[in-house]
């Protein structure tokens, strides 16, 4: 997969002003992409999408559930290809705001893939959700494709919804020879890097308690295994599905993208790690008694992934440690934000091409 294949092409992403689609969008627009940007404006202070001041991506401030702005954007961009990352991603949040979190991830999405009809030259749309969209039975055993969905919170539902609204909407309008569009959503979670600095997010969290004055990182569960992962590694796995998409209706299916088995770790390990890697900080454990739900293990199995697509991790968990660790390193000594994302992209791409 080289991201140079979307180079002339036009590209929406929603989302494009949080975390990962700030990086997707970034890398897309470097390649070459004319990439268009629908998202709600950023939450925090500092975010990447603010510090990566990208000129040459279109911006568009606005709400999914606003069907006629949604609708302006898409006649006037009139994308080949649609990333969508647009959502109410936090867990924490999702127990103090439920309806608007289904409203965003569940209808937000049904929205766009309806508004989507209208796109005449429209490719692929990739939609990525979540490995909590999975009916966790805190198995020891990675889910798979054709695990059930489900969600004890109401983030987690509201994945598991989202996923059942793309396959219902995808063979009710798209399964067609009349629509030459595919539809694939895309599950992976516990990504970090370079960039985050949401609210209740492990390593935003870990790097504002390592960065302050008292450097005390507080750790709600140490305990809880999570496939982690570096956010360049899903969004190849995104930018090599929407690849295949355009070229094979067989791809428009549900798709996994996590760690190997061997980089799964606890939240301490992960926390140990990025105070190594930044030189400060200690860690202390407080879980609260009235904390809400959170499950301890969750795998993917993403051997569909492998045999199909061709995909498969690139980066060890060491690391996806060192350069999350290194990015907010280089953050912290003032090194802009766009030499940062630029120089981690072209080493990532230079790993994933000694891969194959």
């Amino acid at each position: 997969m080289s991201a140079s294949a979307f180079s002339g092409r036009r590209v929406l992403v929603t989302g494009h002003t949080g975390f990962k689609g700030a990086w997707l969008a970034a890398w897309l627009s470097e390649a070459g992409a004319e990439v268009t940007g629908y998202a709600l404006a950023p939450e925090t202070k500092p975010n990447l999408w603010t510090l990566l001041n990208q000129s040459k991506i279109r911006s568009v401030i606005g709400d999914l559930n606003d069907r006629a702005a949604l609708d302006r954007i898409i006649a006037e961009t009139d994308p080949e290809f649609v990333f969508h990352l647009a959502a109410q991603s936090l867990v924490r949040r999702s127990y103090r705001t439920p309806v608007e979190t289904f409203a965003t991830n569940v209808l937000g999405t049904v929205q766009l893939l309806d508004a989507l009809r209208a796109a005449p030259n429209l490719r692929a749309v990739v939609v990525a959700t979540s490995d909590k969209a999975y009916e966790n039975v805190e198995q020891v055993w990675g889910y798979r494709e054709t695990d059930p969905m489900g969600g004890h919170d109401p983030y987690s539902a509201s994945k598991g919804a989202t996923e059942i609204a793309v396959a219902a909407m995808r063979r009710s309008y798209y399964a067609s020879d009349a629509h030459p569009t595919r539809i694939a959503s895309a599950r992976a979670g516990n990504v970090i890097g370079g960039g985050d600095w949401a609210e209740d997010r492990l390593v935003p969290d870990i790097v504002r308690g390592c960065l302050s004055d008292e450097g005390r990182v507080v750790l709600r569960y140490p305990g809880a295994i999570r496939p982690w992962q570096h956010v360049l590694e899903p969004l190849r796995g995104y930018m090599m599905l929407a690849q295949k998409l355009e070229q094979d209706a067989a791809f428009a299916v549900g798709w996994n993208f996590g760690p190997e088995r061997d980089d799964e770790r606890p939240v301490l390990d992960v926390a140990q790690a990025v105070i190594k890697a930044l030189g400060q900080g200690r860690i202390d454990i407080d879980t609260p008694a009235d904390t809400p739900h959170e499950a301890t293990m969750l795998r993917l199995d993403v051997s569909q992934a492998r045999a199909l697509l061709g995909w498969r991790p690139v980066l060890s968990f060491d690391d996806t440690v060192r350069l999350t660790a290194d990015w907010y390193a280089g953050w912290a000594r003032s090194t802009p934000a766009t030499e940062l994302c630029h120089a981690q992209i072209a080493e990532f791409e230079t790993l994933s091409m000694r891969q194959v």
